[in-house]
């Protein structure tokens, strides 16, 4: 993905290749009269996401191959016995009904430092 900036002629411009080798056409944001670099970069940035650049090169920069039939099928073969023991775990009171409110955010904790003597 190239990305280009230049704030003396107030032109911002991107440009991202495709996977299969063509080019997407360049989006170009002119600044309007009285408009802030800010406005104007935030304007670009909005024009680049509607576009789908950035999603392509992420597609393509963290690209997985496709599975074939068999780890397909294995993949859902688990995910059903999971989901089976969990339902089989919640009808025997051992598992608490899922409530998103009561499972709290999904980042992890930060790593506690030692306080040193």
């Amino acid at each position: 993905m190239v990305q280009s900036m230049a704030y003396g002629r107030y032109l911002l411009a991107s440009s991202a290749t495709l996977p299969k080798g063509g080019a997407t056409p360049m989006i170009e944001v002119k600044k309007r009269e009285n408009e802030s670099s800010e406005s104007l970069v935030r304007r670009f940035t909005k024009r680049v996401q509607q576009s789908g650049v950035l999603i392509r090169a992420k597609k393509r920069r963290f690209y997985e191959n496709p599975k074939n039939k068999r780890a397909v099928r294995e993949d859902a073969l688990r995910r059903q016995v999971i989901r089976d023991q969990r339902e089989l775990l919640r009808r025997q009171g051992k598992l608490e009904e899922y409530d998103l409110k009561k499972r709290g955010p999904r980042r992890k904790p930060l790593p506690r430092i030692p306080a040193s003597f």
